[in-house]
């Protein structure tokens, strides 16, 4: 189903146009074993011929790709922070290294499919949002409405690019290049609702095991974007990893704006016609009753 079907479903962001044959998969990147290897970032370029996008270090630690864009699909943060940070149980470092790799989120409401006038931007069988790069024209819309700053524009072609979830793989029973290639099994690919059971398992680890700060992003059904097909246990604030806090879709308001959109116009509708009536039954009853 293209978004142009999902507009006039009931709720044009949601999961409306999700098919439900098959169970929803996702990701579950569990942070605090990442090692920033980068095999997920090759992994995702050479599966799906992504273009590189600099062989150089920005400067911000090992990071040579500073963000997710169209020639980006996963990305991989190296954050340096300077911290007690218990090293042995009796003496505290100074240093550590939150690492994560970061992809696109398969929003349960995602903006991108409602504004998308092509139909390029679709839900796939899988609650998967996909990218249809020969359906694609350009316009660009879709890179506002994402709150995560995912989708990009490719410079060479003026087409929106970012992660499919490895759909092709996806079909033919395989699990995306990234989650395969992960040699800790941060990325972990499977149903969204097993997912979700599984990092609340470890987030009771961690928190026993003395790691205080682990708490979950994007898995909450009830947050601003429905719950995430992509979510993550982070080691610190989401504001730490580049993660906006409360992200929102931001269609949100599009059915109250066009309804008082529509109010306005038929307010103005009626005022033209009203004012047209006077006229007219001035000008039948002569010029004196404009008086």
């Amino acid at each position: 189903m293209t978004a142009i079907d999902v507009q006039i479903s009931k709720r044009p962001d949601g999961m409306d146009s999700y098919p439900g044959g098959q169970q929803r998969m996702g990701f579950f990147t569990d942070t605090s074993v990442c090692i920033g290897c980068k095999a997920c970032e090759v992994a995702c370029k050479e599966w799906n011929h992504v273009p590189e996008d600099g062989l150089a270090l920005t400067g911000m630690s090992y990071d040579n790709s500073v963000g997710l864009g169209a020639d980006t699909w996963r990305h991989v943060a190296f954050i340096e922070q300077h911290k007690p940070v218990p090293a042995d149980g009796t003496q505290d470092g100074g240093l550590r290294w939150l690492m994560s790799s970061d992809v696109c989120k398969h929003c349960t409401h995602a903006a991108c499919l409602d504004v998308c006038p092509t139909g390029a931007l679709m839900r796939s069988e899988f609650g998967t949002v996909v990218v249809q790069e020969d359906i694609c024209n350009g316009c660009g819309y879709c890179i506002p409405a994402c709150p995560y700053g995912v989708i990009d524009q490719r410079k060479e072609d003026g087409r929106a690019w970012k992660c499919t979830l490895c759909y092709d793989r996806l079909g033919a029973g395989m699990e995306p290049a990234c989650a395969k290639a992960c040699p800790t099994d941060s990325i972990q690919f499977g149903p969204l609702d097993e997912l979700r059971e599984r990092a609340e398992i470890r987030v009771d680890q961690l928190h026993e095991a003395g790691e205080a700060s682990a708490r979950l992003y994007g898995n909450d059904p009830a947050d601003g974007i429905g719950g995430d097909g992509a979510f993550f246990l982070l080691l610190d604030e989401p504001e730490v990893y580049g993660l906006p806090p409360d992200p929102v879709v931001t269609t949100r308001d599009l059915p109250s704006m066009w309804r008082h959109v529509g109010a306005a116009a038929l307010t103005l509708a009626a005022a033209a016609a009203a004012s047209f009536a006077t006229e007219a039954l001035a000008g039948r009853l002569g010029p004196g009753a404009r008086r």
